[in-house]
This record gives C-alpha cells, sequence and structure tokens, in this order.
C-alpha cells in the first residue's frame, strides 16, 4: 500500500510560515532560546537559496559583531535530508557566513520539520524581508509566491505586514521593459520613476532620458504623458496641467491593454470625468467594439 502524501507547503498556511521566518530575527532583537548548538562542519547551506550574492563588507562587519557578542538568533535548519548527521539552513546563511569568518566552531540552531516546498517557501519570505532588497527583486519574490504556492495579493499583505496597494504597484513593474527593471535594480531608476512608464510603449526610450536629464519622478510623470521632446519644438511651462501619476499609469496601462492613445481627464476634488479613445482606422474601431463586448 502506498505512503500517504505529505502536505505540500501550503498547508501549513503563509502565517504560520512567517511566524518561522520571524523566530529567525535580526541579531539585535531580544534573543530566542535554541533546541540545541551544533558544530558549525554539521551545517549546510540550502542548495535551492534564490539569495546568491551576499556583501562582503556587511558580512565582514557582521563577523566582528559575531566574534565580540557571538551569535544572538539561532539558526533556523531541518534535518539534512541527504544525510541525516548534517543539518541544511532554512533561514540564517548569512549568520553562519559571517560565523565562519568569524573562527566560531558551533552554533546555535532552531530544528524545524520543513518539507523541500516548505524550505523554499520561506526562503523567498526571508528575501523579501531584506531591508537592501530593490524593487525588481521584492517584486519577483511576491510573483514567485503568487505562482508556485497559490497565496493571493490579500494574504501576502497581510502575512508580510504590507499594504495590497505596495504588492500591486511593485507587481506591475514587471511588466517593464528588460532594460528597465536592469536601471531600477542598479538604483538608476527609482521605483516611482519606473512606475510612470508602466504600459508606456516607449518605456526604454523614456527612462534613458530620465537618467540622462537626471529627472525629478514628477518630471518623469509629465514625460510619459506628453512622451519625448521633438528637434525644434517647445513644451509647454513646467507643471501645466500635469497629472497625478496614478491617472498616468491608468493611461499607460489602458493603451498598451488596448493597443489605442487613451487619455483621462480627471478634475482634481471630483468623482467624474472624460476617458477618450483614439483609433486610427475603422479596423481598431472594430477592435475596440469586440473587445467592450466581450467577443
Amino acid at each position: 500500500m502506498a505512503k500517504p502524501t505529505k502536505p505540500r507547503g501550503l498547508g501549513r498556511g503563509l502565517s504560520a510560515l512567517m511566524a518561522d521566518v520571524q523566530t529567525d530575527a535580526p541579531e539585535n532583537t531580544a534573543p530566542r532560546r535554541a533546541d540545541l548548538t551544533v558544530p558549525i562542519d554539521s551545517i549546510r547551506p540550502n542548495p535551492d537559496q534564490p539569495r546568491r550574492t551576499f556583501d562582503d563588507d556587511a558580512l565582514k562587519e557582521l563577523a566582528a559583531s559575531i566574534k565580540e557578542k557571538g551569535v544572538i538568533q539561532p539558526l533556523i535548519v531541518r534535518r539534512d535530508p541527504n544525510d541525516a548527521d548534517l543539518y541544511q539552513i532554512v533561514a540564517g546563511e548569512r549568520r553562519w557566513r559571517a560565523s565562519q569568518m568569524a573562527q566560531l566552531h558551533e552554533l546555535p540552531v532552531l530544528v524545524r520539520d520543513f518539507d523541500d516546498t516548505e524550505v523554499l517557501e520561506i526562503a523567498i519570505i526571508e528575501n523579501i524581508q531584506r531591508a537592501d532588497l530593490n524593487p525588481v527583486d521584492e517584486a519577483t519574490g511576491y510573483r514567485q509566491l503568487m505562482d508556485r504556492f497559490g497565496h493571493t495579493q490579500d494574504q501576502m499583505a497581510q502575512a508580510l505586514g504590507k499594504s495590497r496597494s505596495h504588492i500591486a504597484n511593485l507587481l506591475r513593474l514587471l511588466n517593464l521593459p528588460d532594460p528597465v527593471l536592469g536601471w531600477l535594480t542598479e538604483g538608476k531608476l527609482t521605483a516611482g520613476h519606473a512606475r510612470a512608464l508602466v504600459g508606456h510603449d516607449d518605456a526604454t526610450k523614456l527612462a534613458q532620458h530620465i537618467i540622462q536629464k537626471q529627472l525629478s519622478v514628477r518630471d518623469a510623470e509629465r514625460l510619459a504623458k506628453t512622451g519625448l521632446p521633438q528637434p525644434g519644438t517647445k513644451r509647454s511651462p513646467a507643471g501645466g496641467g500635469s497629472k497625478d501619476a496614478d491617472t498616468v499609469q491608468i493611461e499607460n496601462e489602458l493603451s498598451a491593454h488596448l493597443k489605442m492613445k487613451v487619455s483621462i481627464d480627471h478634475k482634481p476634488g471630483q468623482e467624474g470625468g472624460k476617458l477618450s479613445i483614439n483609433y486610427k482606422s475603422f479596423e481598431q474601431l472594430d477592435d475596440l467594439l469586440r473587445t467592450l463586448s466581450g467577443d
């Protein structure tokens, strides 16, 4: 008779997994009591850890602190699936690396019974909680939690202590072209700049212009609305009739979805407004009618 299948990681629930990640608290919080202390040579990193790079200077700083005070917060580990005499890191690889630099021989650990799915889920959650995470990596983490584990935006917002709008806005960034995502990852663009470009046909060119001219977010929003300046043309004075970021973003997303230029005129302080759709041919108009009728 076949053995019953072990419930997948989602069965434990995102909030329950978050509780374990929060147990793996930063070094400057109140210490947790470890289950046991094990030789550092008996601990192995998780081979499927999404985080591949660790800042050398930050590790050296942590190693100096550990050398002086020891490891205050225990690592979360599980028994290594390939060797019952070893332990595999679930959360806390940065402390393990720093402890090796500090030449420690033993580490405090909390032992948990996690399957492979739960380990990967916790690794993604732990990465999302990093203070130095860039917007693209954070958005990618949310997308992984949704696609691989079926979590909704509402579930993630509640468990991770984020607003739903924060998660939704970051996920929209993943629709940007790869060059723009690269500049956002490198810090050449802020999330505010990038949000103004979501859904825009010329997002890459606009992003290059924003970086070259070192434009503010408000200027980037205005640029997304008006497009790049043409040689020999003059712009109206800055600030005249500019739209807020949310309106510009909705215009860009509708334009990208309908493949037609969409303009929204919304007067501040009023509920209503005017939405205009520009079509270039009767074929485009037919396409629009089919889209609106659901055909």
